[in-house]
């Protein structure tokens, strides 16, 4: 079974603005750390995060190696509470992620 990228996620509605956060579990290795005999980690970072409501990209983002590891993103949009959003991230090893939100 192949691995999963995790994405842990909140969503909450408050007059008509959405305020969503996305913890995304994620080494977003550089490939410049070594390990502890020496040898480069090799490059593993997050490629690219989508967020689509109702059928719109409310957020998209490219990362690169200078992110931190688990990168936290939080971000707002319009939208109504109890309907769905979805969140999908790629990496460079091919590795995907997909999530379905309530708002809450």
């Amino acid at each position: 079974m192949m691995k999963k990228i995790k994405i842990r996620t909140k969503a909450k509605e408050k007059k008509g603005i959405v305020k969503a956060k996305l913890l995304i579990k994620h080494p977003m290795e550089s490939g410049m750390r070594k390990d502890k005999e020496g040898k480069l980690i090799p490059i593993h970072h997050l490629k690219e995060v989508t967020v689509v409501y109702k059928d719109e990209t409310v957020f998209a983002g490219e990362f690169g190696t200078g992110v931190s590891k688990d990168p936290f993103i939080s971000f707002a949009f319009k939208g109504t509470k109890g309907d769905k959003f979805t969140v999908d991230a790629n990496d460079s090893k091919g590795l995907v992620g997909h999530t379905e939100v309530t708002i809450k």
